[in-house]
């Protein structure tokens, strides 16, 4: 196996494995779902497993295209703390039940993926492109987060 190919290999599955991790401590609280008033246009539970999976896939893939370009870059650093972040919103908002400050972590990750974002795309701009996806599902969890607090 090639370096390249296997640098991604291990960088889409450390993401993998980090939402793994974040979701296997929230699995019981994610009953949560049942008792909140959802906003409209809320999507059914089966797509945050599909979705997030394939947003931690394009991040860790992302992430090593900017390692192979530029192994040094500042990009890198950024990237994981967007999973620090990331790895513990779902905590905060499904163990905790903080809503306000699972909303507020989130307006943070939200702040470190634009910044995460802007970098990979002057290392590799494909990379950065990869991202996109990442700040809309951002947006789109903000306001389901955001309607949760508000009306819970």
């Amino acid at each position: 196996m090639n370096k390249s190919l296997k640098t991604k290999i291990i960088f889409i599955l450390t993401a993998l494995a980090v939402g793994g991790l974040s979701a296997y401590l929230t699995k019981d609280s994610m009953n949560i779902f049942d008792t909140v008033t959802k906003p409209p246009l809320a999507p059914p539970p089966i797509v945050f497993p599909i979705v997030w999976s394939i947003l931690y896939t394009l991040m860790g893939y992302g992430a090593a295209r900017v390692y192979l370009e530029n192994p040094d870059s500042d990009a890198l650093t950024v990237y994981w703390i967007n999973l620090i972040i990331n790895f513990f919103w779902s905590i905060i908002f499904f163990n905790f039940r903080n809503f306000g400050f699972a909303f507020l972590w989130l307006v943070l990750l939200f702040i470190v993926v634009l910044i995460m974002t802007v970098k990979f795309y002057r290392v590799d701009k494909v990379a950065g492109l990869l991202q996109i996806p990442y700040l809309i599902w951002l947006v789109i969890a903000g306001y389901l987060n955001l309607y949760i607090y508000l009306t819970n």
